[in-house]
């Protein structure tokens, strides 16, 4: 049976599990690296905010001729 863990890995390789798992014995598993950009989370939180600025008519025509 497959089983997806979320983990995260100390750059020293230490492994952290982000939820307890109980296993009946020991297993194998495959970890893969998912490389996230690091984006300030202020970035994150203000882009809804933005797009409803940027996303409109008067904007697309305002830049309209950089296209």
């Amino acid at each position: 049976m497959l089983q997806a863990l979320e983990a995260t890995i100390e750059a020293s390789g230490e492994i952290h599990l982000l939820e307890p798992i109980h296993l009946a014995h020991s297993c194998r598993a495959i970890v893969t690296i998912i490389e996230e950009p690091e984006i300030p989370e202020t970035a994150l939180l203000c882009q809804q905010s933005l797009a409803h600025d940027w996303e409109s008519p008067e904007e697309d025509e305002a830049w309209s001729h950089l296209q």
